[in-house]
């Protein structure tokens, strides 16, 4: 079965907090390694302009993507889960 336009690009979304995780426990054993740290910018980057795609598509991730001024929506729209594969 083919993956979604929504399920590709939260794929790409969870690769780079994958990388994430694997550069920031190498850097907390080599604090000081300059390319290390580039990596990390560069993949933190990746996956907030990820974020923000899918945000913008698809709705918010977490409460913290909630951007509607007018109202708190978070708990009034379907949670990521439950928004099907649309």
């Amino acid at each position: 079965m083919a993956l979604s336009d929504k399920q590709k690009l939260m794929r790409k979304i969870q690769d780079q907090a994958f990388v994430l995780y694997d550069v920031m426990l190498y850097l907390d054993s080599h604090p000081t390694c300059k390319e290390a740290l580039e990596y990390y910018h560069k993949h933190r980057e990746m996956k907030e302009k990820l974020i923000e795609e899918y945000e913008r598509t698809y709705g918010p991730i977490t409460a913290m993507g909630v951007v509607n001024e007018g109202k708190w929506t978070w708990s009034t729209c379907a949670f990521p889960w439950e928004r099907g594969e649309s």
